[in-house]
């Protein structure tokens, strides 16, 4: 059974990292010294949980953890620096800090290192989270023991629900076109309410013909809210007026 270390030190350790054409020593104090951090730990780069969810959500959610008081949010995985480099440039994660543990020996003394010999993988980590302040374990969320790989509690969002659990997150796409005015309308709008969005734009990003499927219109702009179709630049400002 892996060990809650919630109220123990990180352990101390030197991670070799690859920065430029140079070998940089990173120590836990210069990460973790004075500082509150957050860390996740995940099996393998490049792998497929870690790739399309782990990695990406929290470095979306970056920003929201930085108001929280966050200073930093570290990735760590048992890959060597190379691999974990091109993962973090691939990812685009420039909100995040990646490590590698390319010899296992923080994971190890985390008491997190599990053999994936099985799947040709050897020692890697078990996947779990950690808030850190000031080098000292203040909440950990470890991953059940249960066959696989789970990924249940060590979500960006677990994090950011024990850091602020009246915090809401608003995930917001902005499907549109060139030279429409109603999406620049809609988009002023949101911006207005210092709302941050994405925006998907036809025949780029998809067709008239995903448009109709996905919302059933066949007019833009269509924003999404959290997954929730909330309509054209009308309907987002009604939305909007009703939020304050």
């Amino acid at each position: 059974m892996f060990q809650d270390r919630t109220g123990s030190r990180v352990p101390n350790v030197t991670f070799r990292t690859r920065q430029g054409a140079d070998w940089v020593d990173v120590t836990t104090d210069e990460i973790f010294a004075g500082k509150t951090v957050v860390v996740f730990s995940l099996p393998g780069a490049f792998t497929p949980t870690c790739s399309s969810s782990h990695v990406p959500r929290y470095n979306q959610l970056a920003p929201v953890f930085k108001e929280l008081g966050v200073d930093a949010i570290v990735c760590i995985s048992v890959n060597d620096a190379f691999v974990m480099n091109e993962w973090q440039k691939a990812q685009h994660a420039d909100n995040l800090i990646f490590l590698p543990d390319g010899n296992g020996e923080f994971t190890e003394k985390m008491g997190m290192l599990v053999d994936k010999s099985a799947i040709g993988f050897g020692k890697r980590s078990w996947r779990y989270s950690m808030l850190v302040r000031d080098g000292v374990i203040e909440k950990m969320f470890i991953e059940p023991e249960v066959e696989g790989d789970p990924y249940e509690v060590s979500d960006a969002d677990t994090m950011l629900n024990y850091l602020a659990p009246e915090k809401q997150v608003l995930d917001v796409a902005v499907l549109s076109r060139d030279g429409c005015p109603f999406c620049v309308k809609a988009k002023e709008a949101l911006r207005n309410a210092g709302i941050e969005f994405e925006e998907l734009v036809l025949n780029r990003d998809y067709t008239e013909h995903g448009l109709r499927a996905i919302t059933g219109a066949r007019t833009v702009p269509q924003v999404f809210v959290n997954g929730k179709l909330i309509g054209g630049s009308e309907a987002v400002i009604a939305w909007l007026q009703e939020r304050r």
